[in-house]
């Protein structure tokens, strides 16, 4: 299944896509597509519905965030090694976490504001784990048991913030707008491997990032058992595994970044696309 939100934002209504690649609306099947609806007693409920049977929403509709109500938003850090050596540093022994802030989550296709005093605004993409079970000390075997799906994710940075100001990586990672995610939340029936997606990402229509989920150095399974040694991982949690080389602050010789006016696309196998223009925070 691939379920969405849609409508305005702080407004969004709960769907599915159909065979058509149609949305139908889930307002009268469950509140939103987030806590319990996220289990696997709640997908459960919304594999038995029948979309052909669902009101048909009428487009265009803005896509809203494809989840609701996510308490933590857990990023990994060069954990593609490829990656990892486009920035000169030493692929991590232990998986480098850190976190972005739950009020930079935005649709998939809304603006992303490029912040006050910003001069290294740069893109990633990556793909997005939402969590539908518990997860507290989980074995590695039974890590995927608590995967409700995935989805695409714009780890927007600013690279300044996070690497020359000092501290952690969370304040170049959590400004407003720097955590797009959607359009859908894909089921992982419908993912035949999580290890085995190709990624990609553009800016004003150069291919900058051109990656495959084969090169993470810890993939799904291994991230989630071993975040929730650390914390507890509640339904529709969010975990951003990584990205590929060609971030902005890879380029050589001159690291390139987003500028006001600029458009950004990106997208993952299977998992749909994104498009952001690139605005100054007012």
């Amino acid at each position: 299944m691939k379920l969405l939100r849609y409508g305005p934002r702080g407004a969004e209504k709960p769907g599915m896509l159909d065979k058509d690649g149609g949305i139908r609306d889930l307002s009268k099947v469950v509140g939103d597509i987030a806590g319990d609806v996220l289990t696997p007693e709640g997908i459960a409920k919304l594999r038995a519905v029948d979309p052909a049977g669902l009101p048909k929403v009428a487009g265009p509709v803005r896509y809203g965030p494809c989840v609701a109500g996510t308490g933590k938003f857990v990023c990994v850090g060069l954990n593609y090694s490829d990656h990892a050596k486009e920035t000169g540093a030493e692929p991590p022994k232990e998986p480098i976490l850190f976190m972005k802030a739950t009020s930079a989550i935005v649709g998939p296709n809304d603006d992303v504001m490029i912040p006050r005093k910003s001069v290294k605004t740069d893109w990633e993409v990556e793909l997005g784990v939402v969590i539908g079970r518990e997860a507290r000390y989980v074995d590695e075997k039974d890590a995927m048991d608590h995967v409700a799906g995935y989805c695409v994710v714009n780890d927007v940075s600013e690279r300044e913030f996070q690497a020359e100001r000092g501290g952690q990586w969370t304040k170049g990672k959590s400004a407003d707008t720097f955590g797009p995610i959607g359009p859908w939340l894909v089921t992982p029936d419908e993912v035949d491997d999580p290890q085995d997606l190709s990624l990609w990402l553009e800016v004003d229509g150069h291919r900058y990032q051109n990656g495959t989920t084969r090169t993470m150095i810890f993939g799904v399974r291994h991230l989630v058992h071993y975040i929730s040694q650390f914390m507890s991982l509640q339904p529709g949690d969010i975990i951003s595994t990584g990205t590929p080389p060609g971030v902005g602050l890879g380029v050589k010789p001159n690291p390139v970044f987003l500028k006001a006016g600029q458009v950004m696309r990106l997208g993952i196998d299977g998992l749909g696309e994104q498009r952001q223009q690139v605005i100054a925070t007012p």
